[in-house]
């Protein structure tokens, strides 16, 4: 079916009446709902409302914490290089659990070569970042490397038993 003035005329008042495409074509029957998008784009029909827009985030800059008064460091002077056969392995250090302080950095400032490490829960406003330096391109710093990366466990050889039990399977 073709477009006659009259449909063209009942086009238009259906469209600036704000029904779909879809809901035109039923109406005007004989025409599907892609004709009709073509014919008012013909047209030149824009005069619909547009749908409402989500109104934009607002920039919340992160809170600042007062800064803690750095604690001076006294520095020893290093001892002289022992030779070799004195070299004794160094002790395993042991980590305390400990409570984390809240981190320097949050989401918004955390930078490339500051620890990812995460404080706190993520889902409240209080989550931070460790935000020291990192070590060796690593994501975390010295302390929060040795919590994250684990020396491998050593895997014991399967015996018998271990492998009738894995064929059982197959069988």
């Amino acid at each position: 079916m073709g477009w006659t003035d009259e449909r063209v005329e009942t086009l238009k008042a259906l469209w600036l009446d704000g029904l779909s495409a879809s809901q035109i074509a039923k109406q005007l029957g004989g025409v599907t709902r892609n004709a009709v998008i073509g014919k008012v784009h013909r047209l030149g029909l824009s005069g619909r409302a547009t749908p409402s827009q989500p109104s934009p985030v607002a920039f919340k800059p992160p809170r600042t914490r007062p800064a803690a008064p750095s604690p001076v460091i006294h520095r020893r002077p290093s001892p002289p290089p022992q030779p070799l056969e004195d070299m004794r392995p160094a002790p395993e250090l042991r980590l305390s659990p400990r409570i984390e302080e809240p981190g320097e950095a949050t989401v918004l400032t955390l930078g490339r070569h500051m620890c990812k490490w995460p404080i706190g829960d993520p889902s409240s406003s209080e989550f931070t970042f460790c935000g020291r330096r990192a070590a060796d391109e690593r994501p975390y710093c010295v302390e929060h490397a040795k919590l994250a990366y684990q020396p491998q466990q050593s895997k014991k050889k399967a015996g018998s038993n271990e492998l009738a039990r894995s064929l059982r399977r197959y069988i």
